[in-house]
């Protein structure tokens, strides 16, 4: 009997260990605040992960069910409409066009006992600009790997409180919306990594608190909040599910609670969509 394995076959079984080591991806959402899940092209022999872009900023590719899937960040202030990703397949550059649809969020009306966070002093309102522009430039970050991991795990056990999205009201002015998700646990709980990846950044600011950024590769970051503990330093690989510090309420809160964020390609998007592919 021939043990010969001709170039079809070879093909085949690289289509299906790709396949096979995808992951589970995000719900789709095509709204601002959401995810648009974009068909690039099947996978073959020949074709490695296309390269895509939405703007100026480079996009996450995943393989599922033998296609190539372009997972793509929609910022809160995305306008409606017809928008479209530049794709580049290794022998030509292309468009492909997707439509964004409207989405009204609710509102939510905080009051805090502290009116120095919600009327800056002059000292305050300049680190609190630092702060904003620092984070910023972390939300840009890329370090392109082959093993993003989009299955996430809740980080914190306790109940949903703020949603993503709500347009906020701080004793009554008006304030940026809720741009992560709220998990209401008492404080000193255990706050995990969503999935594996890198610690990009840790700091303590004058909105966040103390908070941890944690770089899941090719533009998926995620961010942890208002923790009273930080138990990792920046450098440091962490696996899913692994501890990164314990919950408290420092920053601006009114209590005790974790404020999970989840970027893609610089913008800030609903961390339930990818808890829905569980």
């Amino acid at each position: 009997m021939s043990t010969h394995i001709g170039l079809r076959q070879i093909a085949a079984l690289i289509v299906s260990l790709v396949s096979a080591l995808a992951q589970a991806l995000p719900a789709a959402s095509n709204v601002p605040g959401g995810i648009a899940l974009i068909r690039i092209g099947a996978i073959g022999k020949d074709n490695g992960a296309p390269r895509v872009w939405f703007g100026e900023r480079p996009v996450l590719v995943a393989a599922e069910n033998g296609n190539w899937v372009a997972v793509v960040g929609l910022a809160l202030d995305l306008r409606p409409g017809s928008h479209e990703l530049r794709v580049d397949d290794g022998g030509s550059e292309t468009q492909r066009r997707f439509d964004v649809g409207a989405k009204s969020y609710p509102a939510q009306h905080i009051t805090l006992r502290d009116r120095g966070k919600v009327i800056l002093a002059p000292a305050d309102a300049a680190r609190a600009e630092n702060e904003i522009a620092a984070i910023t430039a972390l939300k840009q970050h890329w370090r392109a790997t082959d093993d993003t991991d989009s299955d996430f795990l809740s980080p914190a056990d306790g109940r949903l409180t703020s949603r993503f999205g709500l347009r906020r009201f701080f004793n009554g002015e008006a304030r940026s919306p809720h741009v992560g998700l709220d998990i209401a646990v008492p404080r000193g709980s255990p706050v995990r990594a969503a999935a594996h990846g890198q610690v990009l950044a840790v700091g303590d600011y004058f909105f966040n608190g103390k908070t941890v950024f944690v770089d899941h590769g090719n533009g998926l970051l995620s961010m942890y909040c208002h923790l009273d503990a930080i138990d990792v330093r920046v450098g440091d690989s962490v696996g899913k599910g692994q501890r990164i510090g314990r919950s408290g309420m420092t920053g601006r809160a009114s209590g005790p609670h974790l404020h999970w964020s989840v970027i893609l390609n610089g913008a800030m998007v609903d961390p339930e969509l990818f808890l829905k592919a569980n």
